[in-house]
């Protein structure tokens, strides 16, 4: 067997310290929540420092499976995972003969599509990426659980990465859940994301909001501006507590830090208005229940905060709602190759749009939820009236035309609703409302619906290719059909034969 090759090691980033093997896995969680598709990670240390024990820790973590059979592959040299997020590949150099024989096991064609996690790198170390996550786990006494952990990388953002899961164990310490596993829960179609936080007394769900000053590029805050997406996550504490004030079911909110974007929350469960892939037609009526509920009051355009403050909502502006339809232009048009956008395009789009939100000018406005659609809509086994439904994804809540979320309801973005089921739903919504509105105004309301529903899959049909080829997410691809379908649908409603016109080109 070859002596080990060490190499100098880029600035360190920081050190840690854990007293226990209890400890040193609960690192190895904060480290896998920050792991992306084309880490390494290089574990070093002597042996019986702990490198075994912190690599089986991390990839059940990843698996999301505490029972999941982590073999050592010192004799295979690498061991492969399928996980939900990504792949990873677990190498041992311990018995490598010689260093370039790395690149037999492959390691940057693994890296193509999953993360690697490295025991004794020293092995090979000049054959290893440059800008990998080094971890060097030592002894610093006698105490024969206590160990070191020092964090080394050339690569800039990955200071901030284990500064960010350091913030969050501490965070979870402060609300009395220094010990509690850390699961990836999802990533939604924004830059949050979401983790399970699990001890004996159950699970919660945090919420991990990146919007921070220097947290986004400074084009996707603009964009988020232009649209009135929320950039706090003071946004997710009002809107919610004024639900749950007005008796719906949004999250209880458990702790908060708002400075470092920081929300855990009550925990409502995974099950959905979707069953088995599938519309479930009673627990879409007891959605619409819930708009009907919500549309039949008056909400405020301002809301106090636990800690002082008032968070205002922002206006639905007829700006925001064409700039949201401009991402069919920027993205799903090219995606087509049939029509060259240009400012000429650009100009017609946005005076087409102007004059439809026009003719819907006086239609009933209220708190829009946005994304008022099965999976934010999850199913309460147990609980009556509209409580059956909690209420997720709330941070981008704006005053506007309250038909978008009928819309988003009734023509969902991620199951096909057939039009037997959206006639149904939408007279449901109509009968409740009739009765619970006095003025509600039935043909105002039928044609801000078709505005709105050609709105949103306008601008999902961007978003989704925008997912596809800018962030990597080729899944969203797969609902382009429907969403197409739909938008055909609705340009069959009365009204809408200007946008059907225009539309025509990207369509044939």
């Amino acid at each position: 067997m070859a002596e080990h090759r060490l190499r100098e090691l880029p600035a360190s980033i920081l050190r840690l310290e854990t007293k226990d093997e209890a400890e040193t896995r609960l690192l190895a969680e904060d480290v896998a929540m920050i792991l992306n598709a084309g880490d390494v990670v290089c574990l070093s240390g002597d042996l019986g420092a702990g490198k075994s024990t912190f690599a089986r820790a991390l990839i059940r973590a990843l698996a999301d499976d505490e029972l999941l059979e982590v073999p050592s592959p010192t004799f295979t040299l690498v061991q492969s995972y399928e996980l939900p997020r990504f792949d990873l590949a677990h190498l041992d150099l311990y018995r490598l003969e010689e260093p370039d024989e790395i690149e037999e096991l492959g390691l940057a064609d693994l890296l193509q599509t999953g993360a690697a996690l490295i025991e004794w790198p020293e092995m090979a170390s000049e054959f290893l990426p440059q800008d990998a996550l080094w971890v060097q786990i030592s002894q610093p006494d006698a105490d024969a659980g206590r160990r070191q952990f020092d964090f080394y990388s050339s690569r800039e953002d990955w200071q901030g990465r284990i500064a960010r899961t350091q913030d969050t164990r501490s965070f979870l310490r402060t609300a009395g859940l220094g010990n509690a596993g850390r699961r990836f829960l999802a990533g939604d179609a924004s830059l949050r994301t979401f983790e399970s936080i699990a001890d004996a007394d159950g699970r919660r769900v945090l919420m991990q909001w990146p919007f921070r000053e220097g947290g986004v590029p400074e084009n996707v805050r603009a964009y988020m501006k232009a649209v009135h997406l929320a950039e706090d996550c003071r946004s997710v504490l009002a809107i919610g507590m004024e639900l749950r004030k007005r008796g719906l079911r949004a999250p209880e909110t458990i702790a908060a830090d708002p400075e470092k974007g920081l929300v855990l929350l009550e925990d409502l469960g995974r099950e959905t208005i979707v069953v088995d892939g599938k519309p479930n037609p009673e627990r879409y009526e007891v959605a619409v229940d819930v708009l009907a509920t919500m549309h039949s009051q008056t909400w405020p355009d301002a809301v106090d905060l636990p800690e002082g403050g008032r968070y205002a909502l922002q206006p639905y502006s007829d700006s925001a709602l064409i700039a949201e339809a401009s991402l069919f232009l920027d993205w799903y048009v090219p995606e087509t190759g049939k029509v060259s956008v240009d400012a000429a395009l650009r100009k017609d789009f946005e005076v087409l749009w102007q004059e439809a939100l026009n003719g819907m000018a006086d239609a009933q406005r209220g708190w829009v939820l946005r994304d008022f659609h099965s999976p934010n809509l999850l199913w309460q086994q147990g609980a009556e009236g509209t409580d059956r439904i909690g209420l997720i994804d709330l941070q981008d809540t704006v005053i506007g035309p309250v038909a978008y979320d009928v819309a988003s309801l009734l023509l969902d973005a991620r199951t096909d609703i057939g039009v037997e089921l959206e006639t149904r739903l939408y007279d449901a919504y109509v009968r409740q409302m009739e009765t619970l509105l006095p003025g509600f105004d039935r043909q105002g309301f039928s044609r801000a619906y078709s505005v709105m529903a050609a709105q949103r899959i306008t601008k999902i049909l961007g978003i989704f290719v925008r997912l596809a080829r800018r962030d990597g997410k080729p899944s969203y691809l797969s609902h382009l059909p429907r969403m197409l379908g739909y938008l055909d649908r609705v340009f069959e409603r009365p009204g809408m034969s200007e946008l059907k016109d225009w539309y025509g080109q990207f369509r044939h």
